[in-house]
C-alpha cells in the first residue's frame, strides 16, 4: 500500500520537467504514488523519448504520466514564454481541477493528499487547496532567483524598480553579502522574451509570490546550503534538498523531450581523461547562423575533442552544406548530437569543461561533477547563475560578446576555452564544490536532513 498519493506539476518547460521527474523518482523510492502532470504537448514529447517499455516501467514504480491542455494551438510557439504563460495561466486551472475530479472518481488508487507544485504554477495551489489538497512549493531555480522575486516590493519601495518591474536605475544589485551580484538590466522577468510581453511574466511572478506565501506549507528547492548560504540566511524558510538525482547510476528516465544519443558515451570512453569540451545550451536557446558558425570554428580552433549538443531547432536557416563541411573537417575529434544524457556526460572523466547557457539544472549538474564552466547565458535567470559561477564560486569564466554586434567570436571561444581548461585554481575550486555538494546529499548532510523533513510532512 502506497504511503500516499502526490500530484506533481512542473511548469511546461524542459528545465522544470527534469528536476520534477527526479523528485518524483525519489518520492516513489519512499513509497508514494505519484501522478505527474504535463501539458499534452510536453507529455507526448516525454513519452516519445522514453526507451521501449519506459512508460510501463514508470507505472510499475508508481509514477503515472498524465496530461492536460495548455490553452495553445498545436502549432503555436511554446518557446515564446509570454504567450505560453498567458495561455496556461488562463486555461490550465479548469483542466487541472477536472483532472483531479477524474482521478478521484476513477477509484482504485489512493486519494490525492498533496500537490508538489512549481513556483511558476501558483494558480494550481489555489485549485488544490479548494479541493482539500495540501501544497508544497518546489523551486527548480536557484534560491537567489527566488530571493530577487521576493524582494520585488522592497526594490520598488527603494526606487530601483518601477511598479511594472522595469529598472529605474542602471546599477548592480547585491541583495546580501555573499549573494551573486546582478545588474538591473539582467533581472529574470525582464529577460524572458519580447519587451511588449514583459508584463505577463512580471504579473505572474507577483501573483506567485502571494500564492506561495499564503497557500504552501513548505518550500523546497533544488539547491544545497553551501552553494547559496547567504540566501538561506536571508530566507531560512527555503529548504534545499539538492542537488537532486533520480538514481545514483543516472539510468532512470527524467522526462527528456528528445531521445538521448547513447553513442556519444562510447565515444567519450575512447577520449583521454580531462580532454573533452562539452557544449550544450539547454532546450530553449536559439543561435543565428553567424553565431553558430563562430562557435563551431572556435571549437575547431581549440584543437581539442568536443561533444556538442545541437537540437534540431537550435539554428533555423543554417546552411546544411556548411554544417556538412564542418562535420567533415572535425570528424573523429568533434561529435555533434541532437540530445544526450547530460548527467552521464558530465559525470564522465573525459570531460574537461562545460560551455553552458547556465540554466540552473545544467549549473547544478556541472557543480555535482566538479566540471569547470565557460558561461554563455541566453535569457531569464541564467545571468544570475553565471554570476554565481564567475563571481561567487569562481568555478568558471564567461564569454564576452562584441559591443557593436553582440557576437561571440571564434577567437573569444578558443581563448576562453583554453583559459578555463588551463586554470588549475578553477579546477580545484570546482572539485571542492563538488565534494561539498555530495556531502550535502549524503546521510546526515543538510540536504538529506531537509529531504527527510519533506517526506515526514507528506507522511502526515
Amino acid at each position: 500500500m502506497a504511503k500516499g498519493h502526490v500530484l506533481v506539476l512542473p511548469m511546461p518547460c524542459q528545465g522544470h520537467v527534469i528536476p520534477f521527474m527526479e523528485l518524483s523518482h525519489r518520492l516513489a523510492d519512499e513509497g508514494f504514488e505519484v501522478t505527474f502532470v504535463n501539458t499534452e504537448v510536453d507529455h507526448a514529447l516525454v513519452v516519445a523519448a522514453l526507451p521501449p517499455g519506459g512508460a510501463a516501467e514508470l507505472r510499475q514504480r508508481g509514477i503515472h504520466l498524465t496530461a492536460i491542455p495548455d490553452g495553445l494551438a498545436e502549432d503555436e510557439d511554446r518557446k515564446d514564454l509570454n504567450k505560453l504563460i498567458d495561455a496556461y495561466s488562463r486555461h490550465m486551472p479548469g483542466h487541472f481541477e477536472r483532472l483531479i475530479g477524474e482521478i478521484e472518481a476513477g477509484g482504485g488508487r489512493p486519494k490525492v493528499r498533496w500537490l508538489v507544485g512549481d513556483v511558476n504554477m501558483g494558480w494550481s495551489f489555489a485549485v488544490a487547496r479548494r479541493l482539500g489538497i495540501r501544497v508544497v512549493y518546489f523551486s527548480p531555480a536557484s534560491t537567489a532567483c527566488i530571493a530577487f522575486m521576493r524582494k520585488i516590493p522592497k526594490l520598488i519601495e527603494d526606487g530601483v524598480l518601477n511598479e511594472k518591474g522595469w529598472p529605474e536605475r542602471q546599477e548592480t544589485l547585491q541583495l546580501a553579502p555573499g549573494m551573486p551580484p546582478l545588474h538591473t538590466s539582467l533581472l529574470s522577468w525582464n529577460n524572458a522574451g519580447a519587451a511588449e510581453g514583459q508584463h505577463i511574466i512580471f504579473d505572474l511572478v507577483c501573483r506567485n509570490n502571494k500564492f506561495n506565501d499564503d497557500l504552501a506549507e513548505m518550500t523546497i528547492c533544488n539547491s544545497f546550503h553551501e552553494a547559496e548560504p547567504a540566501v538561506f540566511k536571508l530566507f531560512p524558510d527555503l529548504l534545499p534538498i539538492g542537488p537532486l538525482v533520480a538514481d545514483r547510476e543516472l539510468r532512470r528516465p527524467v522526462g527528456h523531450f528528445l531521445p538521448e544519443d547513447a553513442g556519444c558515451l562510447d565515444w567519450l570512453d575512447a577520449q583521454p581523461d580531462g580532454s573533452v569540451v562539452y557544449v550544450a545550451f539547454g532546450s530553449m536557446a536559439i543561435f543565428d547562423a553567424r553565431q553558430f558558425q563562430e562557435l563551431a570554428v572556435g571549437l575547431e580552433l581549440t584543437g581539442r575533442p568536443f561533444l556538442w549538443v545541437v537540437r534540431p531547432d537550435f539554428t533555423p536557416g543554417l546552411s546544411t552544406a556548411w554544417l556538412d563541411a564542418f562535420r567533415c573537417r572535425v570528424a573523429g575529434r568533434g561529435v555533434i548530437v541532437e540530445w544526450c544524457s547530460q548527467q552521464r556526460v558530465l559525470a564522465h572523466a573525459a570531460v574537461a569543461c562545460f560551455v553552458s547557457h547556465c540554466g540552473w539544472n545544467s549549473t547544478l549538474e556541472g557543480v555535482r561533477n566538479g566540471v569547470p564552466f565557460l558561461c554563455w547565458p541566453y535569457f531569464c535567470d541564467q545571468f544570475l547563475d553565471r554570476s554565481y559561477i564567475t563571481a561567487v564560486w569562481r568555478t568558471g569564466l564567461a564569454v564576452a560578446a562584441g559591443e557593436e554586434d553582440g557576437v561571440v567570436t571564434r577567437d573569444e571561444v578558443r581563448s576562453k576555452v583554453e583559459q578555463v581548461v588551463g586554470d588549475g585554481e578553477i579546477r580545484e575550486r570546482a572539485r571542492l564544490l563538488r565534494d561539498t555538494a555530495r556531502a550535502c546529499v549524503s546521510e546526515g548532510g543538510s540536504s538529506h536532513k531537509n529531504f527527510r523533513k519533506f517526506i515526514d510532512l507528506l507522511s502526515e
